[in-house]
């Protein structure tokens, strides 16, 4: 039988199980250790790696630094997408977890600033680097590698396996800093409590690796490599995939702005404000963190379920559209001096980057062909997450000190049209299915757009 004419066989439930609790578990294991980073950096590397510039600058070193991992992330979704379009899906999902298990380790046994001068911070630059080189890779091999074991017209959910292993992972970090600081004194946290979350990564890296390597490859990329296809058209897929879907690329990039700048803002840059500008304790900002992700779980469900009913394209342009609004309240309420209302403005805010996040994780993947869609995933996310995620957290506080907090709704409500205009650029995807030999699954026309 030719297998270029050959649709691929739905994979049984029990496959469909291990797959989306293995992409659940690495991606949770991934931004865990991410956001431990990004937890840290709010609350403590300030004092631990920049201990003389003071503490405006010290926070501001900080959120740099947080920040150079979002300059890596772009080459690493090249990197790692070139490798699950040339080699398979499975390879990039091992590489990315080993990549960031080795660096939070490190970072967990890092020297202080004031132990060995300048060398700490810039170690701590390098180490952040490898992050966002894993991290780029990550979630969009496993979105990828979730999408094309998913049923086309169930897709929505299950795409929801590396959404919710994103919200896990804050969700673990936050716990891991609140244990931690509950546990011991403000001396003790700040001198050595803090490495605890990046050190017991190591274990999970180890349980996550195991999930994986029990995993096959997907069948549709397995399919396309039996039919020659990925190895007569993947040489350089990053030049295949400009040359033939750029627009994908760019407005897929586009797409994803929103809710990356709504999270980093909401998740990292208000738990900073909470405690440095409005004097909240360090634990009342990471309980109320731990009461959004909870939320940004309600939202993640409802937008994946509506996209897989009345399209990506629709659930999409309502959550960015609703941004729009609200990035004109949020900071006013934030800035209320209530904790019960700065917990009202980041849940909303993660309930928001939900409905948005849960579509995408199926949306991006439905919109490249077979023989470059691990790069093209790698390439549009990584953009984005240059615009929406590294740029809000570091101009924040100097557009706030200049302008007040109206500038940070306008930069939000900015973003938020821009992902509004690319979604609308693009075509509806829900239902179609991922091999294109295949004529059987419901044309995308058929949705509501």
């Amino acid at each position: 039988m030719d297998p270029s004419t050959t649709t691929v066989p739905a994979p049984d439930p029990a496959t469909l199980r291990r797959v989306f609790g293995a992409g659940l578990l690495g991606t949770t294991i991934e931004y865990y250790d991410f956001f431990i980073y990004g937890t840290a950096a709010a609350l403590v590397f300030p004092k631990v790696f920049f201990p003389s510039l003071g503490t405006a600058a010290g926070v501001a070193a900080s959120f740099a630094t947080f920040g150079v991992a979002f300059i890596a992330r772009p080459l690493g979704g090249v990197l790692f997408g070139h490798v699950g379009d040339r080699v398979g899906r499975k390879a990039t999902l091992i590489a990315t977890l080993l990549l960031m298990g080795l660096s939070t380790v490190l970072i967990g046994v890092l020297p202080s600033g004031a132990a060995i001068g300048v060398a700490a911070p810039i170690l701590l630059i390098v180490l952040r680097l490898c992050q966002g080189l894993a991290v780029g890779g990550e979630w969009s091999s496993a979105a990828l590698f979730v999408a094309e074991y998913a049923p086309p017209r169930r897709r929505g959910l299950f795409a929801l396996s590396p959404t919710f292993g994103t919200g896990l992972g804050l969700l673990l970090a936050t716990l891991a800093f609140l244990v931690a600081s509950v546990a011991m004194s403000p001396d003790a946290f700040l001198a050595w409590g803090w490495r605890i979350p990046f050190l017991a990564s190591i274990v999970l890296v180890a349980i996550g690796l195991w999930v994986r390597l029990g995993i096959a490859e997907t069948p549709i990329y397995r399919a396309a490599v039996a039919a020659a296809e990925a190895a007569a058209r993947t040489r350089l897929p990053l030049r295949t995939v400009l040359r033939e879907q750029w627009r994908e690329v760019l407005f897929g990039a586009g797409s994803v702005v929103m809710w990356l700048s709504m999270f980093y803002m909401g998740a990292v840059y208000l738990a900073n404000y909470g405690t440095a500008a409005l004097g909240f304790s360090r634990n009342t900002v990471l309980v109320i963190n731990v009461v959004a992700v909870v939320w940004n779980f309600v939202g993640s469900y409802v937008g994946a379920w509506l996209s897989d009913r009345i399209g990506r394209r629709r659930t999409m342009t309502i959550g960015n559209l609703v941004a729009i609004v609200w990035s004109f309240v949020m900071f006013p309420l934030a800035g209320a001096g209530s904790p019960v209302l700065l917990g009202l403005v980041v849940s909303a805010s993660l309930f928001l980057v939900g409905i948005a996040a849960a579509p995408t994780t199926a949306y991006l993947p439905e919109i490249f062909r077979t023989h470059h869609r691990s790069t093209g995933i790698g390439a549009s996310f990584n953009l984005g997450s240059i615009v929406g995620g590294a740029i809000p957290p570091v101009v924040a506080a100097p557009l706030f000190a200049a302008y007040g907090s109206i500038s940070l709704g306008i930069m939000l409500a900015v973003l938020a049209v821009i992902s509004t205009v690319s979604v609308l650029l693009l075509r509806e995807t829900a239902g179609r299915s991922l091999d294109e030999r295949d004529t059987t699954a419901a044309a995308p026309a058929q949705l509501p757009l």
